[in-house]
């Protein structure tokens, strides 16, 4: 069976680790989790860095774990990369060196990736003549992820790469993620706690809470559960897939097609027909029962109530369905009472604002 298959219970410094799921075989998992609810050790244990005394774990067909069997595979055996919340770069190597200090060691026939390809993906080739110290905290993540991809790995871990930078380098690094969840043919973990992070680049996403997975799931479907700690958050919003249906050069806007209805948002330089994922924060979203008259607000798109959840301190998490697309509006209840708001109501959604992943 294809995926990540694992279960591990840890018992370390009076924390207990018992957490088990089958991830996807592919693509990006963002592991999400407050700190202290176990991301790490469970990417530890992963890696072999840390011996469940009782689990096991195969990754796509290939077993490395299984207590039943007194079998662990030891990490330098494990087929994996990973890259931690520094970039630990080996000081005396040039990065070039750096990128093949790993992938010397692996046998012509079983490369996967090449040093050209990886640094045109990564935009590091113009470093290569460089020693650790003369990067910057992005430039020394992104070596740190092409030193990974270059020892042919068959899972690359990633352990919050971007918890070390300020918010101009992450910027900075963000765009080479993407591109590698574009081109990356083997399955990444990620570990973050950071929802902006994770909703631009993971498929997938597993909340994790006291040693346990509470709940899995594809991204968009999990941002859309008002019931999910993640709703709780002031970041809570949805992930819309849309198409670039048109560019307004007058106005500096870029026309949104969705299933259910049409966005404007601020020019992009993307062209028309490429496909764009969109966040859409429930702050950002107010509710009317007729349409709004003349409005600075643009995107106004008709919807009906799903579901609503108290989440207390006089605020209503509201979940909708806009021709088949989930939103979600967080309100008072005041605004709740004063409209008379019930599931199944038609209602207008009037979106101040769009988060666009560029």
């Amino acid at each position: 069976m294809s995926g990540i298959d694992f279960s591990f219970r840890l018992e370390q410094d009076g924390f207990q680790l018992d957490a088990k799921a089958i991830l996807p075989g592919s693509g990006i998992t963002a592991l999400f989790g407050r700190s202290g609810s176990g991301k790490t050790s469970l990417l530890r244990c992963i890696a072999g860095l840390e011996q469940a005394g009782t689990g096991h774990l195969r990754i796509n067909n290939a077993c490395w774990q299984d207590s039943t069997k007194d079998l662990f595979v030891p990490p330098h055996q494990r087929d994996l990369g990973y890259v931690f919340q520094e970039a630990a770069l080996f000081p005396h190597l040039r990065v070039k060196g750096n990128l093949e200090y790993g992938w010397r060691r692996i046998p012509s026939a079983e490369r996967k990736g090449n040093l050209t390809h990886i640094c045109e993906i990564l935009g590091i080739g113009e470093l290569l003549q460089r020693y650790p110290h003369q990067l910057s905290g992005g430039e020394k993540q992104r070596v740190a992820v092409g030193r990974a991809l270059l020892n042919s790995p068959k899972l690359l871990l990633m352990d919050e790469p971007m918890a070390a930078l300020d918010r101009p380098r992450k910027a900075e690094i963000m765009p080479y993620l993407e591109r590698l969840h574009a081109e990356a043919d083997i399955p990444i973990i990620y570990v973050t706690h950071d929802l902006e992070e994770l909703a631009r680049i993971a498929d997938h996403l597993a909340l994790i809470e006291n040693g346990h997975i509470l709940r899995q799931g594809p991204l968009a479907k999990m941002f859309a559960s008002i019931d999910l700690p993640i709703a709780q958050d002031e970041d809570a919003g949805a992930i819309i897939k849309t198409q670039i249906t048109q560019h307004d050069d007058k106005f500096h806007l870029t026309h949104l097609n969705f299933c259910g209805g049409e966005i404007l948002v601020s020019r992009i330089q993307r062209a028309v027909g490429e496909p764009l994922n969109i966040r859409i924060h429930a702050r950002d979203v107010s509710l009317a029962l007729q349409p709004p008259g003349e409005s600075s607000i643009l995107n106004v798109v008709q919807a009906v109530i799903a579901e609503m959840l108290d989440q207390g301190a006089g605020r209503i998490m509201v979940r909708l369905d806009a021709g088949g697309t989930p939103l979600l509006a967080r309100i008072t209840h005041k605004s709740q009472a004063r409209l008379g708001l019930e599931v199944g109501m038609p209602v207008y959604a009037q979106i101040k604002s769009v988060a666009v992943s560029i």
